[in-house]
């Protein structure tokens, strides 16, 4: 789901900055969300022994997103599949409040205004669920955000994505679509990241960060010469 830009020179070369959200601008994922969705939805006496099924699974997704996240985001979403849409998109509204907010990292946020202050469009880029998304973007203030959409069939959920998700080389897809509708110049551009999912977006820009890199993408950012920001909760 791409947003309406606000106040974009259709004619102007644009610098934009890049923002994955679950574990860049929030210590999030999206385990995290549906975890807390599933309890809100249950009977409060059932909640420990789902909680306790639940994380049996938990361990077999951990494994196959060190294969594939592409693969391991098309899998979870399968969760979703029978729950009511419009109880959940409304949780995640009150979440965010509740929830979200409390886990953002204020180096972000401080990040996102000194772009802003440049007059930098700000970008969200991420495999969460739009609805998830929407209400951390609008108070990000974000330009557009870039994020995935769940199938609905009879007021629910049927677990299937509508489009494939943003991950490792669609997150670039995504990116250049951005770009090329919005006169970006990604030489110029920033792009924010905390995994090898991450890479290829990091890889597009001519200006990439990244932010509390897995192993992996902390040794890929060394032999580049790339920054490497540690943010956290609570502190500035």
């Amino acid at each position: 789901m791409v947003n309406e830009l606000r106040d974009v020179h259709p004619e102007k070369k644009k610098t934009a900055a890049f923002f994955d959200v679950d574990g860049t601008i929030v210590s999030t994922t999206i385990v995290h969300y549906y975890v807390q969705f599933r309890s809100c939805l249950l009977p409060t006496f059932f909640r420990p022994f789902w909680l306790a099924w639940f994380a049996l699974k938990v361990v077999y997704y951990f494994f196959l997103d060190k294969v594939s996240r592409t693969r391991f985001n098309q899998v979870f979403y399968r969760n979703y599949q029978g729950l009511k849409s419009e109880a959940v998109k409304q949780l995640a509204g009150e979440q965010f409040e509740t929830y979200v907010h409390s886990k953002l990292f204020p180096a972000a946020l401080e990040c996102i205004r000194e772009h802003q202050n440049r007059g930098d469009l700000i970008v969200l880029v991420t495999g969460s669920l739009d609805f998830i998304v929407q209400p951390l973007a609008d108070y990000l203030q974000a330009d557009a955000a870039l994020t995935v959409q769940l199938e609905e069939a009879a007021g629910k959920f049927t677990g299937e994505l509508t489009t494939l998700p943003l991950s490792e080389t669609e997150k670039v897809r995504a990116i250049q679509a951005f770009v090329e509708q919005h006169n970006v110049d990604l030489a110029e551009s920033y792009a924010y990241g905390d995994s090898r999912a991450d890479l290829p977006m990091l890889e597009c820009v001519g200006n990439p960060i990244v932010v509390n890199p897995s192993k992996g993408l902390r040794q890929v950012a060394i032999e580049s010469g790339w920054e490497i920001s540690e943010w956290t909760v609570g502190t500035r």
